[in-house]
């Protein structure tokens, strides 16, 4: 950032603090970029000065460490705060404060560090990682949102969770309400079973890049889809061992789903399955596909027959986010 953009921001924000309070939402980007202190100081008093602050937004590009006061001027907020979004942050002390923001519901981490200091009592929690991440970063977190936690992302890329034991059992133990769970990286087992099983309010189910380990994956599959709660209308399979057996799953379900994404159609015995599996529950919808030309190749006679039953779409139409 040029100096000149710096002063204008400046005497911009000045000018802000003085005749607007009403602002809803705020997002800082580029903030590893930020360094003359006159507008660090600008900014802070900005934030100080809204009356109903209720989204934040926080992003970085090179793992900030230093953030002047900006994160601890949002304790102004306290009773107005909804919403906070950090990205690429090495998080410090600062961030304790947002254990005071009372109306506090939502926490998205994208790509951040030192995440174990954080405190929060939360209904929904994104978390993005892109290398190896440890559970214990986040159990404290986990325990105190308890049964208000309602969605939970979990997101881990070119990486794998460490500890997996620990997040199924805190999950289990302290959050049996979440309506919404998206996860990657973790191997299919007897305690993910019971996790499962245990998430009887449980609508939206992402499970992403999940490995089968077992001698006998056609068993578990069949376990599995026993397990879906009955809540469940939306289950999202793409980029995950659970493809290959598709037909087992569908023919072992026994939840009413809406929607349901996989990576491709291309297989008579799938169809089959998906057409009985539409007969028997009456309630898909929508099936998401990765890979849509993929349904385009198949037979028209199959594709005719299935269209009676369910519409087909390209994956991205119908994701339903955290």
């Amino acid at each position: 950032m040029s100096n000149l953009n710096a002063e204008h921001l400046t005497v911009l924000l000045k000018i802000l603090v003085k005749n607007t309070t009403k602002i809803n939402v705020l997002e800082i980007e580029e903030f590893d970029y930020i360094h003359e202190p006159r507008l660090l100081h600008a900014l802070e008093c900005f934030i100080k000065s809204q009356e109903q602050l209720r989204q934040f937004s926080l992003i970085s590009e090179s793992y900030a460490t230093k953030f002047h006061g900006i994160i601890s001027a949002l304790e102004c907020q306290n009773k107005s705060l909804q919403e906070v979004k950090i990205v690429s942050c090495v998080c410090n002390t600062e961030f304790k404060m947002l254990m005071n923001c009372k109306n506090l519901e939502i926490l998205r981490i994208d790509d951040c560090k030192n995440v174990n200091v954080l405190r929060a009592s939360l209904k929904t929690l994104e978390l993005t990682n892109y290398s190896k991440f440890y559970a214990s970063n986040i159990v404290q977190i986990l325990k105190e949102s308890g049964t208000l936690l309602q969605r939970l992302s979990l997101v881990i890329i070119n990486g794998s969770i460490q500890e997996e034991s620990l997040l199924l059992e805190t999950l289990k133990s302290f959050c049996p309400n979440l309506t919404y769970l998206k996860l990657t990286n973790i191997e299919v087992s007897t305690q993910f079973f019971e996790l499962i099983g245990n998430l009887q309010k449980l609508q939206f189910l992402t499970l992403h890049f999940f490995e089968i380990l077992d001698d006998e994956p056609e068993i578990l599959v069949m376990q599995f889809a026993k397990l879906l709660p009955l809540t469940l209308q939306y289950l999202d399979l793409r980029n995950s061992w659970f493809i290959s057996y598709i037909d087992i799953l569908l023919n072992n379900c026994h939840a009413p789903l809406k929607y349901l994404l996989i990576d491709h159609f291309d297989d008579e015995k799938i169809s089959k399955s998906l057409t009985e599996f539409c007969i028997r529950k009456n309630t898909l919808n929508y099936m998401g596909l990765n890979r849509y030309s993929s349904y385009s190749s198949l037979d028209d006679n199959i594709k005719k027959e299935l269209e009676e039953y369910v519409t087909m779409v390209p994956h991205e139409r119908i994701i339903v986010k955290c």
